[in-house]
């Protein structure tokens, strides 16, 4: 018989006002995210500083969100989940309210990283949370739900943005954080119920030297994949390979620790390495939509930014509509099917997309692309729920943190990857003086060889994927 924690005494809550916490934050880390993006500009002439300075804005956020999810995931598991949330709340909110009342840029940048930070641990803990807060039978519901809301978050980013620009200025990008984090914080102090503290947590203690290794190896890699960024004049090889040192210094002291951050058994496990492998895999084909996107269609299809900004939206609402049944479809059919049919849906899209002319027009983009968000929302609930659902309840934040950073690492590897094969394949500098049909065509077939390289890298999921769902139900 289990001994009792402080999950198994307390009855999971259910109500509205605990998921509703849980959601407002899986929300603001995502809009935290997508909103600043749109307002580089703004910060290039608020501070009178070039590019390259002011997207540090938007990469020192990312960075602090991507090396800490899985420190401070453990740290909730150790501590109390629904204490380290509010934590993460509290810190994402006065952070924000910094952003909002920066004087100068690099600030601004300091209150970017406290930022992520706080949105690190909301991720880590919203995923984690949700198996206290509803019943094994509706975890993919609220899972499919958590999902709608990050991707709101993502499609609402950068309208919201630019209504906040014309009528109230960039500090509204951040400041409209503070309201909605302090109903987040009162909904979570309310509702939501007192999470589990892992029983050795003070005779254990947390892995600092892990951590640190990790995070500076997550921050080389990130820096990496990022293009034009000057780091102290690092080249991208030199940060690859700083982050292939720290790798390996990281893995060293997880194997010499008496209480490893990671414990080396759950990454060569099928289930867990298989479910984290494919979820980086899809990450990295769903990022190719983004970066290659704007591109096929403005230079391809020749349209505005507004009209570009439109059907760039339908990806995340898309998305959105179907992670809030998908849910339920997932508790219903069962995580293998669903897993299957998601990825299925992705191949079919990049399959389409791999041979479709431009003279298709809007619509011969925008079809395979509902198929393509439509399958990552099903495959994203369907893998989350069968990862968490029978994880040991002391470890959800850690677990948590671990699908939080392989999908943020696939997102960035893709972002360097398909965009360096984009633009190899795509031959055509868009500055130049080539007539419009031939850069149509040059972007066009860019675009195919793109999504043939995503659909193979979704094909090589497929198999890990079915190894990993089965070994998991059985």
């Amino acid at each position: 018989m289990m001994p009792l924690t402080a999950s198994s005494r307390a009855a999971p809550q259910t109500g509205g006002g605990a998921f509703i916490s849980l959601s407002l934050s899986s929300l603001l880390s995502s809009l935290g995210t997508s909103v600043a993006n749109i307002a580089l500009p703004e910060f290039m002439l608020a501070f009178q500083a070039p590019l390259a300075q002011v997207q540090w804005v938007v990469i020192a956020y990312l960075l602090a969100l991507t090396a800490t999810v899985i420190g401070v995931g453990r740290l909730g598991d150790m501590f109390g989940r629904r204490r380290w949330l509010s934590t993460g709340i509290v810190w994402f909110t006065l952070a924000s309210l910094g952003c909002g009342l920066a004087p100068n840029l690099a600030m601004l940048i300091a209150a970017r990283i406290a930022q992520g930070l706080g949105a690190a641990i909301m991720m880590a803990m919203t995923l984690a949370l949700v198996g206290e807060t509803v019943d094994k039978a509706s975890l993919g519901r609220a899972i499919g739900q958590l999902g709608a809301m990050s991707a709101v978050g993502t499609a609402l980013g950068p309208t919201l943005g630019g209504v906040l620009l014309a009528y109230a200025g960039w500090p509204s990008l951040f400041l409209i954080n503070v309201p909605l984090g302090l109903l987040a914080l009162w909904l979570a102090a309310r509702r939501l119920p007192v999470a589990a503290m892992s029983p050795d947590a003070q005779t254990t203690g947390f892995d600092l030297a892990g951590t640190l290794w990790l995070v500076g190896t997550l921050v080389a890699y990130a820096l990496a994949m990022t293009p034009d960024v000057d780091v102290m004049g690092a080249t991208r090889p030199w940060l690859l390979s700083a982050a292939i040192v720290g790798l390996f210094g990281f893995i060293r002291v997880e194997t010499h620790t008496a209480n490893p951050l990671i414990q080396p058994g759950m990454l060569r496990s099928a289930v867990m390495g298989g479910g984290l492998a494919t979820s980086l895999l899809v990450a990295v084909v769903m990022m190719t939509t983004l970066v290659v996107g704007p591109f096929y269609l403005r230079h391809a299809l020749r349209l505005d930014a507004t009209q570009t900004g439109l059907v760039m939206s339908a990806g995340p609402l898309t998305a959105a509509l179907t992670g809030a049944v998908a849910g339920r479809w997932v508790d219903r059919a069962g995580t293998m099917r669903m897993t299957m049919l998601g990825l299925m849906l992705i191949i079919l899209g990049c399959g389409t997309l791999s041979v479709m002319p431009y003279s298709a027009g809007i619509i011969g983009y925008v079809l395979p692309l509902l198929s393509l968000t439509a399958g990552y929302a099903l495959f994203q609930t369907a893998n989350n729920t069968s990862l968490m659902k029978n994880v040991d309840a002391t470890q959800r934040g850690l677990v948590s943190g671990m699908v939080n950073l392989s999908r943020n690492l696939g997102l960035i590897t893709g972002a360097a990857v398909m965009g360096a094969l984009f633009a190899q394949a795509s031959s055509v500098d868009l500055a130049s003086t080539l007539d419009m049909t031939a850069r149509a065509e040059a972007v066009s077939g860019g675009m195919r060889t793109t999504f043939q390289t995503a659909a193979a890298l979704v094909l090589m999921a497929v198999p890990i994927a079915w190894f990993s769902v089965r070994r998991r139900s059985g």
